[in-house]
């Protein structure tokens, strides 16, 4: 007898051994047709999977989290099955599933083109449309690679021969079409359904070593339905349309180039909304009792190691020698700068917490393949802060912090954050005690202040736990700016201390805190989440004065000279070239407003209001339109 609890908590008993087909069948007839796999204990496993003893039993349908998964891994094989039946002699190799879909890479002397999608997508449906059964076959390493070579899959019979020796050798048959796998698989291809898309293409190695062979990767999208497909690829054009280095270009905002390669250049625009940023960051920190410090660029090797980070972290990390032969590194972190403050004079319990904040500048050695306009960059400004307390203060000091980020966000317009909280990696410093004690401390941080969370384990930071905040912007997409995490380790590390009521001396605790993350990465957010129609209290430049006519050169002066006294940021535009195209150039430069004169304005002391995406105007009086947008200009807080 073997018993199987589903997850409503009944109990459903069988005479012997029974497959997750087989309860789904006797459930109902729905419920079996619309099955894909099975979790027995916890585990993915196939339909036909053989339960022997009593187990909890989930059945896994198209409406499952774990469903898309699965039809990706599928869809990955019917696209490598249907290559194979349209191209003899492509080698296959690996074809996993990833975030939005999956991929396959091909060996193949004559290159896949984006020209080559469209018949393999048809192809692929025909596989659908054949209801192929896919089942799951045990083979012996030797005939499993025997198989291989004879179909002259060199690079499957290799990757069988590098397998562990305890490794048990499963291929699926799909159809006609075999490879290597460990599963779980839908029973058949028509349970995929079609809501699949082939994507890009890209090369990649075997093994991923430059040394061996290239190889061509295809890259495709799969989903439940046609409206999760058409939504995702409404998304893509929408992230198409927003991507920060294309606005960045048509704002006249920064760019790179390779004499500094993962360095901003920011121009006189780009470099406005960078102070914007910061001014309001200060202001907001100002108010919430911050204290403001810098430290040094470069540090000598030695303190890098007393905090953990050379030995851990030097391959991030650039250096310089000076003429003494001494070793030192461009700071990757603000964290040991902080401390060495921390540690000038003696520091009274009374005088905490110390909020300890610095927009810092820091570089790390990012591979230049990882490198992605303003997202990713080896030279960046961290909005950084350590917040020395005691271990009482933990609670009140996360609780007001979290309240500070959220508020932030809201200015920058950011209404939706989720919170993650992840513990201890498998790299890390200091012992296990400290870091129960660390965890502990921060969740109950985290419990108090009410914030709901999710478990991310294993990603904690080097030194303790933390908090990642992760913003959803206009379209859906995440982004992990800011982050808290708890710090028993370091203080211990670079001997800080503070002295207690009763005169002896302890070790404080670090808060590290950010908020926006880094200030470049941040603003590629803001450009993206807006399209480059940014609020009007952040554009660069918030409005443009354009004359219809020279007859009016003169007011415009005056009226641009009125509004950069009323403290917007206004640029004059009295060029000899029609008021259209001056609209439309400005348009394209996602200027807010735009402030059109001519001889009628001049002379009746008005100003016609255009807005960004706006095609009506609004007529003013000088007096009113500089009340009203100036009003509208003023930041949040």
């Amino acid at each position: 007898m073997v018993a199987i609890t589903l997850p409503d908590g009944s109990v459903r008993e069988y005479d012997g051994a029974v497959t997750g087909e087989q309860v789904a069948a006797s459930i109902g007839p729905g419920l079996a047709k619309a099955a894909l796999i099975v979790k027995v204990d916890g585990e993915p496993r196939d339909l036909r999977f053989l339960i022997e003893q009593d187990a909890a039993l989930e059945i896994v349908t198209r409406d499952h989290e774990d469903a898309l998964e699965v039809l990706r891994h599928d869809c990955a094989h019917i696209m490598a099955e249907a290559v194979q039946e349209l191209f003899p002699g492509t080698q296959i190799t690996f074809g996993p599933s990833i975030d939005d879909g999956f991929y396959y890479d091909f060996h193949r002397e004559t290159p896949f083109t984006p020209e080559d999608f469209e018949t393999i997508e048809k192809r692929m449906g025909e596989i659908v449309d054949r209801d192929e059964d896919i089942t799951r076959e045990v083979w012996t390493r030797a005939d499993a690679r025997r198989l291989f070579e004879e179909k002259g899959e060199t690079f499957k019979a290799e990757h069988v021969g590098n397998l562990p020796e305890d490794v048990e050798i499963s291929l699926y048959r799909q159809g006609d079409w075999v490879d290597l796998c460990t599963g779980p698989h839908l029973p058949s291809t028509g349970r995929l359904g079609k809501s699949f898309k082939l994507m890009k293409l890209a090369g990649a190695y075997w093994r991923g070593d430059p040394k061996n062979p290239q190889l061509q990767r295809v890259y495709g999208t799969c989903w439940r339905t046609n409206k999760e497909l058409r939504a995702y690829l409404h998304r893509l054009e929408e992230a198409e349309k927003r991507d920060h280095r294309r606005l960045g270009r048509e704002m006249d905002l920064f760019h790179f180039q390779e004499e500094a390669v993962g360095s901003v250049f920011w121009h006189p625009k780009g470099w406005t909304l960078y102070r914007v940023c910061e001014t309001h960051m200060r202001k907001r920190l100002d108010a919430a009792d911050y204290v403001e410090v810098r430290t040094p660029q470069l540090v000598d090797r030695g303190l890098w190691e007393r905090s953990g980070h050379w030995e851990k972290f030097r391959e991030h990390m650039f250096t310089v020698e000076d003429e003494h032969e001494r070793v030192l590194a461009l700071k990757p972190m603000n964290c040991p700068g902080h401390v060495q403050i921390f540690r000038q004079g003696i520091t009274s319990y009374r005088d905490l917490p110390i909020r300890m904040a610095e927009f810092g500048s820091c570089h790390r050695n990012e591979p230049s393949g990882a490198l992605h306009g303003l997202m990713r960059v080896r030279a960046f400004t961290q909005d950084d802060a350590h917040i020395f307390c005691t271990e009482d203060q933990i609670v009140s000091e996360t609780k007001k912090f979290c309240e500070l980020l959220l508020s932030i966000y809201r200015d920058f317009g950011f209404d939706e954050v989720e919170v993650k909280f992840s513990d201890r990696p498998e790299v890390r410093a200091g012992e296990d005690s400290v870091w129960d004690q660390a965890e502990e401390a921060l969740m109950t941080a985290t419990k108090a202040a009410g914030l709901p969370f999710t478990l991310n384990p294993g990603e904690g930071a080097f030194y303790g736990p933390k908090l990642e905040f992760v913003l959803k912007d206009t379209i859906g997409r995440q982004w992990q700016c800011g982050t808290l995490q708890v710090y028993f380790v370091l203080p211990e590390r670079l001997d800080a201390v503070y002295i207690a009521e009763g005169g002896e001396k302890r070790r404080p605790v670090m808060l590290h805190r950010a908020i926006l993350g880094s200030f470049e990465r941040f603003i590629g957010v803001l450009i993206e989440h807006y399209a480059g129609r940014l609020p009007l209290w952040l554009a660069p430049v918030q409005g443009v004065v354009a004359t219809i006519t020279s007859d009016a050169d003169d007011y415009a002066k005056e009226v641009a000279a009125a509004f950069k006294k009323a403290g917007m940021r206004v640029e004059l535009d009295i060029r000899n070239e029609k008021i259209n195209y001056k609209v439309r150039e400005h348009s394209v430069g996602k200027t807010p407003l735009i402030l059109v004169v001519g001889r009628q304005e001049a002379e009746n002391r008005t100003v016609a209001i255009r807005r960004l995406g706006g095609k009506a105007q609004e007529i003013l009086a000088l007096e009113d339109a500089l009340n009203t947008l100036s009003t509208e200009a003023t930041p949040p807080h």
